[in-house]
Order: C-alpha cells, then sequence, then structure tokens
C-alpha cells in the first residue's frame, strides 16, 4: 500500500510517497514558489541524485499535476501509473472545533474548512486547491484531511479562552486553536519513547521552531496549551511574525502612520519577527553569521529570541506542575545550537543541565539526541520531526478502520525501538 501525503502551504506543497508494507519512503520533494513565480520542483529518491526542474505553477492545481507527472516520469518516477497509490492525506492547518483528528474527505468535509478559511485564509485556501487537485488526479481513492489544530482540541477551556467579550467567541469562534500539531504530536511521542515510558505517564515541552515558530505543554498525552493563539500571529518571535506583543500597538501605529487594517495585518505577519529586528535575515544561519561579524542587531535578535522561548518553557513548566523532558525541532530546533544553548541558559535552578559541547555538535543529520546531561533531572532531545509519517499512519488507521484518539492508536512511532 503506497500513500502519498500532500503539505500544502500558501506557496509552496511538499510531498511524500510511502510505502506501507516496507514502511519506507519512496519518494519525497517540494513544488517551491506556487503562485510567486519562478516555481520549480525538488524530487529526492534514496540513491539517486536529487532531480530538480523549473515549471511554472501560478496555482496549487498546476503544481500538484507536476508532482503526479514527476512520480510518474519514466526517467525521475518511482511508479509506473498513479493507480499504484492507494490513498492521500492531506495536510489542513485550520479546522476550528469541529476537528479533533483526522478525518476521511467529503462534500462536507471540504464545505467545513472552507467555512473556517478566514481564520487561515492563505493556507486553508491553499489546502483545499490541494484537495481538489489531487482528487481530480486521483479520484478512486479515498482522501483524508488531517489537521494542524486537531492535537490541541484537548486544551480546557480556560487555556483556549481570551479575556475578550465572550460573544465574539460565540459569534465568531475567536479563541485559541494552536497548531503544528501533527509535529507536536509526533515528537512528543517520541520524547516519552525514549524515556522508557507511554506519553500518559509524561509531561512534555515541546518546542517546534522554524521559520513559524509553536510551544506546546503536553500532559499526560494531551495538549493542555499551546503559543500561537485563533491565528499563527500569536506566540514566541517567529521568522518574519512578530509574536506576542502589547494589541494596544497595532491602533497607535495605525493611527501614526495612517496604515490600514490590512497593512497592519502584512507588516505584523510578514515584515516583524527576526526580520523586523534585523531588518534583512529571517534564516537564523545569516542571523548567527551576521552576530559573529559583529551586527547590533543581529545580536539583538538572537538575545530576543532565546528570552523569550526561555520564558515559554518556565511558564509550560507551571502549567505541566513538573516535566520529564523538553524537545526542540523543526528547522531551527534541530539545527540551531546557539538558539537551543540561548533557551536553556540560566535553568539549571530547574533542574536542566544542558551538555554544551554535545548540543554544538547535533544537527537533524544526527538523529534523534539527547542533548542534556546524565544528571540533569529533566532530559532535553532534539528529535527531527515527520509529520508526513503521522499523515501515512492516520491514512492506513481510517483505511483499516483502526483508527482512534491518538492516546490509544498504536502509532508505530510509540516504540523506544522504532528508526527514523
Amino acid at each position: 500500500m503506497d500513500i502519498l501525503a500532500l503539505n500544502c502551504g500558501s506557496s509552496s506543497l511538499k510531498y511524500q510517497l510511502f510505502d506501507w508494507e516496507k514502511k519506507q519512503v519512496i519518494a519525497k520533494g517540494m513544488v517551491e514558489r506556487v503562485t510567486i513565480g519562478g516555481s520549480y520542483i525538488i524530487h529526492q529518491v534514496a540513491g539517486r541524485e536529487t532531480y530538480r526542474e523549473a515549471f511554472a505553477c501560478p496555482d496549487h492545481k498546476v503544481a500538484v499535476a507536476l508532482i503526479m507527472r514527476t512520480l510518474t516520469n519514466a526517467d525521475h518516477g518511482v511508479v509506473k501509473d498513479m493507480s499504484q497509490i492507494s490513498a492521500v492525506g492531506h495536510r489542513v492547518v485550520h479546522g476550528g472545533e469541529k476537528f479533533t483528528g483526522s478525518v476521511l474527505i467529503d462534500d462536507s468535509v471540504i464545505e467545513a474548512i472552507r467555512e473556517v478559511q478566514h481564520l487561515a485564509p492563505l493556507h486553508n485556501a491553499a489546502n483545499i486547491s490541494g484537495i481538489e487537485a489531487a482528487k481530480v488526479n486521483l479520484p478512486d481513492v479515498p482522501h483524508v484531511a488531517i489537521f494542524d489544530t486537531a492535537f490541541h482540541q484537548s486544551m480546557p477551556e480556560h487555556a483556549y479562552t481570551y479575556a475578550v467579550p465572550y460573544e465574539w467567541y460565540e459569534n465568531h469562534g475567536v479563541r485559541r486553536y494552536g497548531f503544528h500539531g501533527t509535529s507536536h504530536l509526533y515528537v512528543s511521542k517520541r520524547a516519552a519513547a525514549l524515556l522508557g515510558k507511554e506519553s500518559k505517564d509524561c509531561n512534555i515541552i515541546s518546542m517546534h521552531i522554524g521559520n513559524g515558530v509553536s510551544h506546546c505543554a503536553v500532559k499526560g498525552g494531551i495538549s493542555i496549551d499551546t503559543s500561537m493563539g485563533l491565528t499563527p500571529l500569536e506566540g514566541s518571535v517567529m521568522g518574519t511574525r512578530c509574536g506576542d506583543i502589547d494589541p494596544a500597538i497595532p491602533s497607535f501605529i495605525m493611527e501614526q502612520e495612517g496604515l490600514t487594517p490590512s497593512d497592519i495585518d502584512t507588516i505584523l505577519n510578514n515584515r516583524s519577527g527576526i526580520l523586523g529586528i534585523t531588518g534583512q535575515y529571517t534564516d537564523r544561519r545569516d542571523v548567527i553569521e551576521g552576530a559573529k561579524n559583529g551586527d547590533e542587531r543581529c545580536k539583538l535578535a538572537l538575545e530576543i529570541e532565546g528570552y523569550r522561548l526561555k520564558k515559554y518553557i518556565g511558564s509550560y513548566a507551571t502549567a505541566l506542575g513538573g516535566v520529564d523532558a523538553i524537545v526542540f525541532t523543526a528547522g531551527v530546533g534541530e539545527n540551531a545550537s546557539l538558539i537551543r544553548e540561548k533557551a536553556l541558559e540560566g535553568l539549571e535552578f530547574m533542574g536542566i543541565e544542558l551538555d554544551i559541547e554535545k548540543n554544538k555538535k547535533t544537527f537533524s543529520k544526527s538523529g534523534e539526541t539527547l542533548i542534556s546531561t546524565a544528571d540533569s533531572k529533566i532530559k532535553v532531545f532534539v528529535i527531527p520531526t515527520d509529520e508526513e509519517l503521522v499523515f501515512t499512519e492516520d491514512v492506513v488507521g481510517i483505511l483499516e478502520g483502526t483508527y482512534s484518539d491518538h492516546l490509544s492508536f498504536p502509532y508505530t512511532f510509540c516504540d523506544k525501538d522504532f528508526q527514523q
């Protein structure tokens, strides 16, 4: 059984084809710069050179067709035709309150995704386009939606309710939803396995740090709080998003500079965060290099990010009432040792002892790595995330009729001996 996972971003489309019987990735890749010009596909197959092709993709439908064509290409493909694919799993960013797990897609599911599109306009529109395009190309196979927000639907009311007029929640759905759910699910369960425990017996703080950044307090295997909110704008400092700020700032700047709500939304989402502080960088590698070369704003950006990360660790430790492990994941979390060090600096009083040298040597390619010392009461892991594997296992579970609540669903990666 070959399962195709599709992850449609606002201007990209990641994919992975997985052989369920052999438990191995057949191919994976990404179409970059969808809708914005200069688009291209990067296609990777183990044992082969990476294939790259420029191809105009004005929308996600063309990008999906390009992926299908590449997978079946006589020279670069991995399947004879698309009939070899048994099902497709689709990442959907926002499911609102309706979805607490993955579901088989039908017209009512697509309509429900469309109903909350205003909460994630860039992402849900792309997700719907990807689903519709895949259903055209693969009309006779099941399609499954896997929601970013689903993992966080276990949050208690006091954690997801904002202190604003309650009718905003009743009439408009204003509440904390959270994102990166599949990533937090995966790494928290892997951390529990590495501790030799079941997830229901662990308290984990997961730190998903990439261009987008979110953190999650996982108590007894379920999300009880997360840093992103109604939208992905809330939380830690991100590549281009501001994260937590005084809510009076937008209206103040709008008055001072004559900006519209749309203007300020664009600035807070696309021109703030690390980019706003440094004036030129979003890639933390560039920021770290700039800081080494004496750029004061790069130095400031690193200090701000480390400080914000540290505050979230402290606040989630109190919310959990004790922590078994902290996990760093995603592009920055897996590869930026300096940012991990700054996030944990001064937390020895909590029982966190970082192995400085091991931390410096740990990257994504290192695999799952313990970077705390043997004496550290709270263990610290770097765990490369694998959201596509969660997609695949949810799809298989739904096809076989075994899918259930994630606490009881037998994910393969809950096994301590699981190999990425």
